[in-house]
């Protein structure tokens, strides 16, 4: 596509104003990242440890590292233990539902000072998600061209701010669904299915990828996941023995008890319609029976999609808002693993803007680009829900999804068939 193309005019939206709105937005998101950084020692502007959640993943590291697994499922060892490695630490509280595996991999971690610890660790979160970026980047045809463009929306995405901000781990997660992306990109199921296997180190994102799969019929990926996953858990069981597997998995069967206040203490982080309908909803078990309703809507609609014969590229970026949609527990720094959603639907738009101005007009492209540009935006605002109780990210992602469900069949795209893998092609026949 020529840069005419791409530059031209889309309603208020253009490629300047788009390059525009990047720069204030890196400007004002890492101006403030640095001035609450900017204070010497581990607090910042706040008073919060720097990168706070990193605590617990320091601890959990530290345990690994002297092979103390009697400690990892123990809330209150832990923060015991924190006011010893970490005394300017404010009072903690820890709730341990990790696999035991996260800490291994973060052992070499809990070897080092707590600063120059959360220092590596934020620097490595950085450079994986560029890396993830310009990987999914490759694969967009329409968008190769302007690599300047696409480097500063991915570094004034506020996903990116929040997970840094927090030291959270779902970088973790972005590499989980980009090595499966790449796998299965290169028709290499298994792999896609190993990667894909990676998610139990957070589950929570894994929902919708162990449905989509498994309704598909696609063995290969489930059988790649499952060795991932025994794999995972045979490490862990050589490195910490039986205990801790047997441990976490007493935790996981105590969590419907645990306080909803500690595991999630600010409602209006939380992204998925689970967090959705809590804030909007006083009733508990009507939020609940609520979020399952529109969790099922969600999967109906992405289905319609993942069994279809489109491309890849669409399927995969319909897995990950079905990932963050239907998620039970995601918070503002999860909503880094849709950076490679928007990268491929940016792509998807523009090679379907022809056939979409043939069949609806130039405003319902208009309107795709709006729905595309506030999902990737508006993250920045999550303050504002604990005043309007209301999460217009979660609202604008399902509108953005539903309009892609019900655009994409009209769409002639050539070369989807070719992307259909093997254990769906009978659905492209009906």
């Amino acid at each position: 596509m020529s840069h005419a193309a791409v530059t031209h005019r889309v309603g208020w939206l253009n490629s300047r104003r788009l390059r525009t709105h990047g720069l204030i937005v890196a400007v004002i998101l890492w101006s403030v990242y640095a001035w609450d950084m900017s204070p010497p020692g581990l607090l910042d502007h706040y008073g919060l440890l720097k990168g706070s959640d990193f605590l617990h993943f320091y601890t959990l590291g530290f345990l690994a590292a002297h092979h103390n697994g009697a400690l990892l499922y123990d809330g209150v060892a832990q923060e015991q233990l924190v006011r010893v490695l970490v005394p300017q630490s404010p009072p903690a509280r820890f709730v341990p539902l990790y696999g035991p595996q996260v800490s291994i991999l973060l052992a070499p971690l809990g070897c080092l000072p707590y600063g120059r610890a959360v220092l590596l660790w934020i620097l490595c979160n950085a450079v994986v998600y560029f890396l993830c970026c310009y990987l999914v980047w490759r694969h967009c045809e329409h968008l190769v061209d302007h690599p300047g463009t696409v480097a500063l929306l991915a570094i004034a995405f506020p996903g990116l701010f929040h997970l840094l901000t927090f030291g959270q781990s779902s970088g973790l997660a972005l590499v989980a669904f980009t090595l499966a992306f790449l796998a299965y990109s290169a028709r290499r199921y298994t792999l896609a299915g190993c990667a894909c296997g990676l998610l139990a180190l957070k589950p929570q994102l894994g929902l919708a990828a162990a449905v989509l799969f498994i309704l598909s019929l696609e063995w290969k990926v489930v059988l790649g996941a499952l060795c991932s996953i025994a794999a995972q858990a045979a490490i862990a069981w050589a490195y910490y023995g039986s205990g801790v597997l047997e441990a976490y998995l007493h935790r996981l069967l105590e969590l419907p008890h645990v306080p909803r206040w500690l595991l999630e203490p600010k409602l209006y982080q939380l992204f998925s319609f689970r967090g959705f309908w809590s804030l909007l909803v006083p009733w508990p078990l009507w939020a609940f029976l609520l979020y399952v309703a529109s969790s099922l809507i969600v999967l109906f609609l992405a289905a319609k999609i993942w069994l279809g014969p489109f491309s890849w590229n669409l399927r995969f970026s319909i897995l990950l808002m079905t990932s963050v949609l239907i998620a039970p527990h995601l918070l503002v720094y999860d909503l880094v693993i849709l950076a490679p959603a928007f990268l491929l639907l940016a792509d998807w738009l523009l090679s379907a803007r022809s056939s979409l101005a043939q069949f609806a007009g130039a405003r319902y492209f208009q309107t795709l680009a709006t729905l595309l540009y506030f999902s990737y935006l508006l993250s920045i605002a999550e303050d504002l829900t604990q005043w309007t109780r209301f999460q217009l990210e979660t609202l604008t992602l399902f509108a953005l999804m539903w309009m892609v469900v019900r655009t994409a069949p009209r769409l002639d795209l050539a070369n989807a068939d070719d992307e259909v893998p093997r254990s769906c092609s009978f659905l492209s026949a009906k």
